[in-house]
């Protein structure tokens, strides 16, 4: 809890992945990749439960067993390809309103990035009250440029941003990008409409903290830096 306002943290984690078989389980140095979120959010000061919102028994057994709540599974609607985070998110919402389970903020973490820490699950609730509760989304620097990235339409390279190239790197701005690690909300925004991506105050995390675990290379970078 934190000024008075009860927080829950959501994992979502469904069974399906195409890229990593049965991902979110996956042995990272000895420990399934979704234990190492479930065990940062329940070190932190502020959150006051922490819910698994998974369509897999397997899941939810080792969920379960690293000290998080499954109150109950994710329909398959909510759980297929297309389904959209948010809408699992505000399922998962209902379903504990009905179980007379109330809260005030909702902090999404994703269990791909594993090497986010107790200490950014609590700076980030820190900054999210400073900012009046406005949605808030962990961000990293980018090195590479937007102003020197550019499309290619019908075979002509076009730039992603309209502004002239010819500047010194050290004088181009800094840019930042989503890295997926943590999303803090008031419940009382919560919506099918709602992009979490579009959340307006930064946590800025430093680029080896943010690893977002989407491919096999992702996934030996891990387990290499942890086992450093």
């Amino acid at each position: 809890m934190f000024n008075n306002k009860k927080i829950l943290a959501i994992i979502p984690a469904r069974k399906g992945s195409k890229g990593i078989i049965n991902k979110n389980i996956i042995d990272i140095n000895g420990k399934p990749l979704i234990a190492y979120t479930i065990e940062a959010a329940k070190q932190s000061k502020y959150i006051d439960d922490i819910v698994v919102s998974t369509d897999g028994k397997n899941i939810e057994t080792v969920s379960i067993a690293y000290g998080a709540d499954v109150p109950f599974l994710r329909p398959e609607a909510l759980a297929n390809d297309t389904a959209k985070t948010i809408d699992a998110i505000v399922y998962t919402i209902e379903k504990l309103v009905k179980m007379n389970r109330y809260y005030d903020v909702i902090m999404l973490l994703q269990p791909t990035s594993p090497l986010r820490q107790t200490n950014h699950i609590d700076e980030a609730l820190e900054k999210f009250f400073d900012f009046d509760m406005k949605g808030l989304i962990s961000v990293n620097k980018v090195e590479t440029k937007p102003i020197l990235i550019r499309t290619i339409e019908n075979g002509i390279l076009q730039p992603i941003i309209s502004q002239n190239s010819t500047v010194r790197r050290q004088d181009m701005a800094t840019y930042y990008k989503v890295n997926g690690a943590i999303y803090i909300n008031r419940v009382s925004e919560i919506h099918k409409g709602l992009s979490f991506n579009d959340n307006i105050v930064p946590y800025i995390m430093e680029p080896e903290s943010s690893i977002d675990i989407d491919t096999m290379d992702d996934l030996l970078l891990v387990n290499k830096i942890l086992n450093e």
